[in-house]
């Protein structure tokens, strides 16, 4: 019998962000193993003209959730959706549901937050920084509540090249950045956004780093914990392999690269990809969950979930496998062939055949739909990839290194039972399997590809591989022609080497033994 499983039994559980794309795999985990907890209490807003009762059918109904049902039939029933806005101040939560939440909450797992790493600072400092110190409030008033577990970034202090499992004080303190932001207008802080956030790269990770020292300083006497997964993919194992809901992280490079916008990375070979799978992730959120209750550490303990330790991944190893997947599931309609070249330096020749490598081809294709009267749009399309891989380039470019004490240890506190069923250790993932999961599940679950279309989109890729080497064939020919027209050495090189071929040539025939 698992001891965290049973745990979990019987518990009323809040999930803040139950309807991104960690939360819902932390839910379908805890009804998949504890079927006996008592509820789960998800906030949300109504979305698209659905109400939150509709959103959670919707989450309920896809496939993540087809295993839950078998062992929990009454799902349904087990989840308690919330109307609750973080935009707000109070959070918008009913006076009802209010009274309800404080009387009989057990366990709080701290998801939402805003990932765009180009939110403005207000609004980043709102969901990631003031809806934590409002949930941090309503957790003190909790009668109940065994533990309090937030989830942030392994790249809160990207800052820094080697991070532990500590948290780290802020320059300026996060009371101080939550008032100014009551009174300052959007312009000030746009001007000021750089100062403030200072090296590292952008308002989420700089928020985030603020939401950990709210926790730090405001979490009173509750037991409360922190965990910092990094790139967060595709799931690993559970509930099934490849399982996406989004394109954040890694997901869109595969899908630039599988729909050939993308060519080149600006990385090194041997630079850390730290990606981790979801399901990894939730398995340690839960067992941190389990030991913060049951142990009470005498201080928050902060868990650094990353792979780069135990099973290292790099940006170069990764390109040569997508691209190995996409011979086996090539995604629909590409414009262009898989490919990926590595960018090391920022040199003028490495710039320039960057720019020529992506943008030749979409302006050439754009002319192309002009003269057949269609609108053009892959210029825009190209630009709005090369802006998404300029936003990650401070994560391609350079490695981290960040200690897991805290993880290997509350590894070692699991029976066998316990490190099976919440399992966490990636040194048994096998990134090439894994990538071919990510790229399917992409295809699946993102861009919504049908399987029986695979065969077409082989086919589709040998045209696009037989117009390359014809289109690069032609561009040889025209070069060297022009060559030979302005240079008498070339022209000398060209008879010379015409003249050796055709020397051989007759060699052979000469010695050959076949007589005609």
């Amino acid at each position: 019998m698992s001891t965290i499983a049973a745990f979990y039994g019987g518990k009323s559980i809040l999930i803040t962000g139950g309807t991104g794309f960690l939360g819902k795999v932390l839910m379908e985990k805890l009804l998949r193993t504890s079927p006996d907890l008592k509820v789960i209490y998800i906030l949300m807003r109504p979305k698209a003209g659905h109400t939150v009762q509709q959103r959670v059918v919707q989450i309920l109904n896809s496939e993540l959730f087809e295993k839950v049902k078998e062992v929990c039939p009454n799902v349904h029933e087990k989840i308690r959706a919330i109307y609750a806005d973080l935009n707000h101040s109070d959070l918008a939560i009913s006076k009802e549901d209010m009274q309800e939440l404080l009387t009989c909450t057990d366990i709080i797992f701290h998801c939402a937050a805003t990932v765009r790493f180009d939110e403005h600072l207000r609004r980043s400092v709102q969901l990631n920084v003031i809806a934590t110190q409002k949930l941090l409030l309503m957790a003190n008033r909790m009668p109940k509540l065994e533990a309090f577990i937030h989830l942030s970034t392994a790249f809160s202090n990207c800052n820094l090249k080697h991070i532990d499992e500590v948290v780290y004080p802020c320059p300026v303190e996060p009371q101080k950045i939550i008032d100014s932001m009551e009174w300052l207008d959007d312009a000030i802080i746009e001007e000021i956004t750089p100062k403030l956030i200072g090296d590292r790269p952008n308002t989420y990770t700089y928020t985030k780093a603020l939401g950990e020292m709210v926790v730090y300083q405001e979490s009173g006497n509750l037991n409360t914990a922190i965990v910092r997964p990094s790139i967060v993919g595709a799931t690993w194992q559970e509930p099934f392999p490849g399982w996406i809901d989004n394109a954040n992280g890694p997901g869109r490079l595969i899908i630039a690269v599988g729909r050939g916008f993308l060519h080149s990375l600006k990385t090194t070979p041997m630079t850390m990809a730290d990606v981790i799978p979801v399901d990894t992730v939730a398995n340690l959120t839960l067992a941190v969950g389990w030991y913060t209750a049951v142990h009470r550490p005498k201080s928050s303990l902060v868990y650094n979930c990353t792979s780069g330790k135990f099973n290292p991944y790099y940006w170069g190893k990764m390109g040569c496998q997508v691209i190995a997947a996409f011979e086996k599931t090539p995604f629909e309609k590409a414009f262009r062939r898989p490919n990926i070249d590595i960018i090391i330096n920022d040199s003028f020749a490495s710039q320039y055949w960057y720019a020529i490598n992506h943008w030749a081809p979409v302006i050439l294709y754009d002319f192309y739909l002009r003269l057949t009267g269609r609108t053009p749009r892959m210029t825009k399309l190209m630009n709005r990839v090369l802006k998404m891989t300029s936003v990650l380039e401070y994560f391609t470019k350079q490695s981290w290194e960040w200690s897991t004490n805290n993880t290997e240890m509350l590894m070692s506190k699991l029976t066998s039972e316990d490190q099976r069923i919440f399992n966490f250790d990636v040194r048994q993932l096998n990134w090439l399997d894994y990538m071919e999961n990510y790229v399917l599940g992409i295809k699946k679950y993102i861009l919504k590809e049908d399987m029986a279309g695979v065969p077409e989109a082989k086919q589709h890729l040998k045209r696009l591989r037989n117009i390359h080497y014809l289109f690069n064939t032609a561009l040889v020919l025209i070069a060297w022609r022009l060559l030979i027209a302005r240079s008498q050495m070339a022209r000398n090189v060209w008879f010379f080497i015409v003249s050796f071929c055709y020397k051989f040539l007759s060699y052979l025939r000469a010695s050959s033994p076949l007589k005609v």
